[in-house]
């Protein structure tokens, strides 16, 4: 076969390489299904979009939505919310949310909510259907000492003016808790509370919780109310226990006081019984120089010899007396 003769192959596998490469490139169906749908969109505009790497459907379908909504999107809107990180497709459905519901809610808001990473279809739909949050158990102690635990549900409805840069849940439930520790705080009795639990929601609602948040409070409603610790008895115990811990420290203190006085007096006692012996043994050496000296005769010596045996024989049987009279009261 000669060269001549593959010519026609050539050129019907060049074309059929061509044609491929064309539906590859350029999202003919796409295409189609806009022109279809009463959307004007060109050719070179979906080249453009490749080009600029876009995803062509990420940006026609969403547009094709839009346009059989009503809403009067362009498409280069869509094209640069989704260059811009966003999430078209939510976007256009929280765009016909809105308009479904008679909602204020215009492109440029939409694609900020959904860049600044809030869900915008869900705002739009909280602001149809309200949200329920619920709180854990918030404990507050009453003036008579008794801790009440209450549990609200808040009802919420979102603000779309306020999603971009509005505080969030956690700042709703918190300042809702503080709000309930207040009012429990700043009743008598914590029967007070039990009785007229919606005294709690009314003062709760009264200070505006809501500003500077997202979301916009429409009520609270106080779903279960329960009675903790006695902390008044508590604290009174341990201060109690603390006051006799003081006690009995002081009174060790004192004991310990007495005893080393007692040791004190123990060691003058010795000291004096020391300086007794010490006068007692001079006795003897003046009795002597007496005697060398003339001021004292052997008589006066012996008579001194005689009232000391005399005392010592005192001293004996006045020992063995007293001790014959225990014996008798032992028996």
């Amino acid at each position: 076969m000669s060269i001549v003769d593959l010519v026609p192959f050539i050129i019907i596998a060049v074309i059929l390489i061509a044609v491929a490469i064309l539906f590859t490139f350029i999202p003919v169906a796409l295409w189609i299904s806009a022109l279809a749908a009463g959307v004007r969109v060109s050719i070179f505009t979906l080249v453009g979009m490749r080009l600029r790497r876009v995803v062509p459907s990420r940006v026609i379908n969403p547009l094709i939505k839009a346009h059989k909504a009503g809403l009067d999107v362009k498409i280069n809107q869509l094209e640069s919310h989704y260059l811009a990180g966003g999430n078209v497709d939510r976007v256009v459905n929280a765009l016909i949310a809105a308009h479904r519901a008679n909602i204020e809610l215009s492109f440029e808001r939409a694609a900020a909510i959904d860049l600044a990473g809030r869900d915008v279809l869900e705002a739009v739909q909280m602001s149809v259907n309200p949200k329920v949050i619920e709180t854990p158990f918030i404990a507050g102690i009453a003036i008579d000492g008794i801790e009440v635990k209450a549990k609200a549900r808040i009802t919420v409805r979102a603000n779309i003016d306020r999603l971009v840069g509005g505080a969030g849940e956690d700042t709703v439930i918190a300042r809702v808790g503080e709000g309930v520790v207040s009012t429990i705080g700043s009743s008598e009795k914590h029967s007070d509370v039990l009785e007229n639990p919606d005294k709690i929601s009314h003062t709760v609602l009264a200070k505006g919780l809501d500003a500077g948040t997202a979301f916009e409070i429409l009520s609270i409603d106080i779903a279960d109310v329960d009675i903790g610790k006695n902390i008044g008895a508590i604290l009174q115990t341990d201060q109690a226990e603390a006051d006799k811990n003081i006690a009995q420290a002081k009174a060790e203190e004192r004991r310990a006081m007495a005893v080393a006085r007692e040791q004190e007096m123990v060691a003058r006692v010795q000291e004096m019984r020391a300086k007794v012996v010490e006068a007692e043994a001079e006795v003897p050496q003046a009795l002597a120089e007496a005697l060398r000296s003339g001021k004292m005769g052997v008589m006066d010596y012996l008579n001194y010899r005689n009232i000391n045996a005399d005392t010592d024989m005192r001293d004996t049987i006045g020992k063995l007396t007293k001790e014959n009279n225990n014996d008798d009261e032992n028996n």
